[in-house]
Formats: structure tokens, C-alpha cells, sequence
């Protein structure tokens, strides 16, 4: 997956913007998800390989806004931190 995630493209910086990408993946939230080519930076989130059909790894989604709330921080509302913004708070909860 990680070569479909990282497809190197010489004419487009953002795998959004380039037709050859068609899988993102979110560390924050460890999701894999289908690009929606529509001129945004939408994905389709998916729970099993397109290629193998082996089941991803459980999202952490419902557990990074658990993580949010648990400190008082409001994610539509107030500043996120810098480690939740990809997979460093999921290190940060195991060395508590």
C-alpha cells in the first residue's frame, strides 16, 4: 500500500490535484481512503486493500476525538495541536 499511498508524480506536488493517486492515507486517524478527484482533498475511507482484500488496521478516528475532548480541546473550535495532527499523539498515549 505504501506505494500507492506515495505515488511520485512530476507534474503535481498534491496527490489531490493528480489523477495517477487514487489512495490517501491519514496518520491521525491511520485510515486509508479512496481519492474523490473533484478538486478538493475528499477520500472515501476504506477498510480492506482494493488490491489483496486484507482487512486494514482499525481506525483511530473515534479514539483521536476521544483523545481531543479527554484534554478539553475542541477540534472545530480551538487550536489542535501540533502531535494530533498525524500518528505522534497515538506514541504520546503509550508512554503515559
Amino acid at each position: 500500500m505504501t506505494s500507492r499511498v506515495n505515488v511520485d508524480c512530476d507534474q503535481h506536488d498534491d496527490p489531490f490535484a493528480c489523477p495517477d493517486a487514487l489512495v490517501d492515507f491519514s496518520a491521525k486517524f491511520q485510515e486509508y481512503g479512496l481519492i474523490i478527484h473533484d478538486g478538493g482533498t475528499s477520500s472515501v475511507t476504506i477498510d480492506f486493500c482494493p488490491w489483496c482484500g486484507r482487512r486494514f488496521p482499525e481506525s483511530q478516528r473515534d479514539r483521536w476525538f476521544d483523545e481531543l475532548e479527554r484534554r478539553g480541546i475542541d477540534p472545530w473550535e480551538d487550536e489542535v495541536p501540533a502531535e494530533f495532527q498525524d500518528d505522534r499523539w497515538l506514541a504520546s498515549l503509550h508512554q503515559e
